[in-house]
């Protein structure tokens, strides 16, 4: 799976992000905290040296590859955990994390602020919700405009025949927002249904291949690192905050966004954190998930992982506003249905699409 977040789409438009140094001890040292994650996390220096001022704790951080096999390895290490906090397991993946007891409950000083909407562990407090983020359909503007096409806006549209041979996707089995893209479509034409839209996607000549960073920054048309790479797909399965990424890292900066988003596709994705099971410095992790939930941190978040706090009051970037707002009518599907016919779905899905 993954790459998840925008900051895969940032390092394509030559931003260099920062994070802790990274280690693979725990426990060893009281005063150390260390972080697991998957390869997008980043926070701003002066943010993360607040936090290791006030707690006194300093903080590891260890990125061990996309999201999905971040939370695998995490569950097949459990017994004898990398670090004491998981970063980065998201809503698609959330009943597999915890139907393997990777997490000891801890309920966050500060949750009471986090919005109740995204607190899909609220019984139990095994995980904390941090961020949340839209994977929809993106598309290339200049493209449409050149051949005087209006830009599909629903999963509908994207079968027609005038979008034949435009879109890219993620593959679902290993990529977190082809996944979204899979349950996405599940959620809008139910259990049955969601098969037969995917066998008119794929005569419609939808390109699949294996994650993010290849679809957006070398198939998609419109985004800087597709251009370079003269990618031909000016539909791409991206996220609502791409849009901000390609103006923010922009040089110079244009006056609208190259790109848009077909805001019929969405699927909402929540991240959360988790004290691991059997971590070495438990009130270290406590401390450091209690500050993932301050508005420090929350208002630091989007512009370096390009997602959106869940914290209310915390203040998005005029950026977001302006060019990539939240969905406001995205697809979602509860957890527990997500556990039930993930993996069967991606079975099918592989065998309809890549067959």
């Amino acid at each position: 799976m993954h790459t998840r977040t925008l900051v895969a789409a940032a390092v394509g438009l030559g931003l260099v992000t920062l994070s802790a140094c990274s280690s693979t001890g725990t426990g060893a040292d009281s005063k150390t905290v260390t972080l697991v994650s998957h390869d997008s996390w980043a926070v701003s220096k002066n943010v993360l040296k607040d936090f290791e001022k006030q707690s006194g704790y300093r903080v590891r951080v260890l990125k061990d590859g996309d999201a999905g096999q971040a939370v695998n390895k995490a569950i097949l290490t459990k017994d004898n955990p990398q670090g004491d906090v998981f970063f980065g397991v998201d809503n698609t993946l959330l009943s597999r994390a915890l139907d393997n007891g990777l997490f000891q409950p801890y309920e966050a000083k500060g949750l009471g602020q986090v919005g109740a909407a995204y607190q899909l562990d609220a019984a139990k407090h095994r995980v904390t919700p941090i961020d949340y983020g839209d994977i929809c359909v993106n598309y290339d503007k200049a493209y449409f405009s050149r051949h005087k096409l209006t830009p599909p806006t629903s999963y509908a549209d994207l079968v027609k025949p005038q979008y034949k041979n435009l879109l890219v996707t993620e593959n679902a089995a290993t990529s977190s927002p082809g996944l979204g893209f899979l349950l996405g479509s599940a959620a809008r034409y139910g259990d049955g249904g969601w098969p037969d839209y995917w066998k008119k996607l794929k005569a419609n000549g939808v390109k699949v291949v294996d994650g993010w960073e290849q679809a957006y920054n070398e198939e998609f048309s419109g985004s800087a690192g597709g251009k370079k790479a003269k990618g031909d797909r000016p539909l791409v399965v991206s996220y609502a905050s791409s849009p901000p990424a390609e103006v923010i890292y922009a040089d110079p900066k244009p006056s609208t966004a190259p790109t848009g988003v077909a805001t019929g596709t969405c699927f909402r994705q929540i991240e959360f954190a988790g004290l691991l099971s059997n971590a070495g410095n438990t009130k270290g992790g406590k401390a450091l998930i209690d500050f993932l939930v301050s508005k420090e941190f929350q208002q630091d978040m989007p512009l370096n992982m390009f997602v959106y706090p869940v914290v209310k009051g915390a203040a998005v970037p005029a950026e977001f506003t302006e060019y990539g707002p939240a969905a406001q009518d995205p697809a979602t599907m509860a957890p527990d249905k997500i556990a039930a016919n993930r993996d069967q779905w991606v079975k099918t899905w592989t065998s309809l699409v890549l067959k």
